[in-house]
């Protein structure tokens, strides 16, 4: 084979590589409108190869959990024995997860192992009068649910919502050895979390679905700066009687010559000779990349700085995006997590066995309205910090102005 027909067979082209400008390429003929529906494989792809997906799958869920809650009652010894179970159910660690599986998968579940005063079915509904102990919680995403039972009887009023969930129990050896088992699970003996719904679907979208053409250009932006860096410089030779060498011959040269004159080597050649060295003009590569991050991250209603993990520099745009992102963190937290932390709370209360020396009636006490995220603090104090910094240079600004109009009138010596 001649060394034209091996290069032809190993060239690499800029939008051939890596997949890309085939009939498998998502980006060469897009259809606006045409799903895009991703299997639970493709979603561990995605999430296994890509460290920004990782971060805006992640972070949020670590940010509605990171500072817990403030419980307030009245019995303090009451308050710290529902704290001090928390903590041993390891609740903030599985409400993270089950959010981090909303995310990934569009549901994301905890299971509820109770411990109760008469022999049960997980198919039957949870008797909260009858429970003794809560031993356990586990989260788990919508990998082992194989199908969402709903009640649709419009004269019902469960009407439209889920009433028992088909899970798979086994695991994955024994899914191998004895295939999958749908064990009906009802819906009171789970904590299910799930935000995004289309109308006709039972099973919630995952984040990535919507994202997936969004990260296709962040990937392949990503590949093609790493091309733009691998040949940035690239060195021209130019001497007489070159075009008379064979081919051999200068693909020799050219071997010994890219050997030998390296970005900071000292080259030797004769006056009629000229070397130069030539770079990648990058002019609007900058605007390119910046459209493609604020596109992500407008689609993922995330600030570039928190996907990014950086801090932003100034009290400018960049931080009131940030201030706009704890605030719908805050309000997350509030309308979302807030629910099954009282239903955790609600389900010790009712326990025998657990704290208060027996059964409590949830409603009976004072508790509810006291349970105060930690994330909406922040961004209050965020929001308090904010306004004294405007006030401040405000006042400031307004010092200075009184000054230079002090200084400007007729007899003081000096003008502005």
């Amino acid at each position: 084979m001649r060394t034209i027909d091996q290069a032809k067979s190993m060239r690499v082209d800029f939008m051939q590589g890596h997949g890309k400008a085939n009939e498998k390429d998502p980006l060469t003929r897009q259809r606006p409108g045409v799903r895009r529906k991703l299997t639970h494989a493709d979603l561990t792809q995605l999430y296994a190869d890509n460290a920004i997906v990782q971060n805006i799958i992640n972070i949020p869920a670590e940010d509605m959990t990171r500072s817990w809650f403030t419980l307030r009652m009245k019995d303090d010894q009451l308050k710290n024995d529902i704290m001090a179970k928390l903590a041993d159910l390891n609740a903030k660690d599985n409400l993270k997860k089950m959010r981090q599986f909303e995310r990934l998968r569009g549901d994301g579940f905890v299971s509820l192992g109770v411990t109760q005063t008469t022999a049960f079915n997980l198919s039957d509904p949870l008797d909260v009068r009858k429970i003794k102990r809560l031993d356990y919680i586990h989260a788990f995403s919508s990998l082992k649910v194989n199908n969402f039972l709903l009640n649709e009887d419009m004269f019902s009023p469960n009407y439209g919502t889920v009433e028992f969930f088909q899970v798979n129990r086994r695991s994955q050896v024994g899914t191998q050895i004895a295939g999958t088992v749908n064990d009906s699970i009802h819906r009171s003996r789970l904590l299910h979390d799930q935000t995004r719904r289309l109308e006709d679907e039972y099973q919630g979208q995952s984040l990535l679905e919507p994202l997936f053409d969004a990260i296709t250009v962040l990937d392949t932006s990503l590949w093609s700066v790493g091309q733009m860096l691998y040949d940035f410089a690239f060195k021209v030779y130019k001497a007489e009687g070159i075009e008379d060498m064979s081919t051999s011959d200068k693909y020799e040269l050219g071997m010994l010559m890219d050997f030998m004159f390296r970005t900071e080597a000292l080259a030797i050649i004769g006056k009629e000779e000229e070397l130069d060295k030539k770079t990648t003009n990058l002019s609007g590569m900058k605007d390119l990349l910046d459209y493609v991050w604020d596109y992500l991250s407008g689609a993922v209603r995330m600030p570039k700085t928190v996907i990014k993990g950086q801090e932003a520099g100034t009290i400018a745009g960049a931080q009131y995006d940030v201030m706009n992102y704890y605030s719908r963190i805050a309000a997350m937290q509030e309308n979302e997590l807030k629910p099954h932390i009282e239903r955790l709370i609600r389900l010790l209360l009712w326990s025998q066995d657990e704290i208060g020396g027996g059964s409590i009636d949830p409603d009976s006490l004072e508790w509810r309205s006291s349970l105060i995220l930690c994330g909406a603090w922040t961004a209050r104090r965020m929001q308090r910090s904010e306004n004294w910094w405007l006030k401040q240079t405000r006042f400031i600004l307004g010092m200075v102005l009184l000054l230079r109009m002090r200084s400007g009138r007729p007899g003081s010596g000096s003008s502005v």
